[in-house]
């Protein structure tokens, strides 16, 4: 029976139902579907600018040191100046000791992403690593690595400093 009842009620309102009530549902449903859409359009865009801000900031954090490094890039040029030069002398005490602290710094540099951009005498002239301070005459090919003049230095993939070096004409 309480069957027949539930049947009779879903009949009845089945009934009074008129097209504009349905013309109406529909218009309701459709814009609850823009709507929806939209929402779901800003979440999507908030999350890509969550993510595009978030690699930003990391490679601000990665280049924020990109002077000082290069300020300690010349530091390590003088300790190289001064091995050089303690060479002739007969003290290796005071030689031995300049190296380990070049090391130790250059050590520090590396963890933070310093490389040191490797120069072969007789390699082909790359100007994306390398700039080219002299022409020199050579019985090498054109564009060839004579010698290195200055180390050249990448940090965290980016050129900071351009390797020098000497090529044959």
């Amino acid at each position: 029976m309480a069957e027949e009842i539930q049947k009779n009620n879903e009949e009845k309102l089945e009934e009074k139902e008129k097209p504009e009530e349905i013309d109406e549902l529909s218009k309701c449903q459709k814009e609850r579907d823009e709507y929806l859409d939209g929402w779901k359009r800003a979440k999507a865009d908030l999350i890509n600018y969550k993510k595009d801000e978030a690699k930003r900031f990391e490679a601000i954090v990665k280049f924020s040191n990109e002077s000082l490094v290069r300020e300690l890039i010349n530091v390590l040029d003088s300790f190289d100046l001064a091995l050089v030069a303690l060479e002739n002398e007969a003290d290796l005490k005071k030689e031995r000791g300049l190296y380990l602290i070049r090391q130790q710094l250059e050590d520090i540099l590396k963890q933070n992403g310093l490389e040191r951009i490797i120069i072969s005498v007789g390699q082909p002239f790359d100007p994306a690593l390398q700039e080219a301070v002299a022409e020199v005459e050579s019985d090498k090919p054109s564009s060839t690595i004579i010698e290195e003049v200055e180390r050249g230095y990448l940090l965290n993939g980016k050129l900071i400093r351009p390797a020098r070096v000497k090529v044959s004409k």
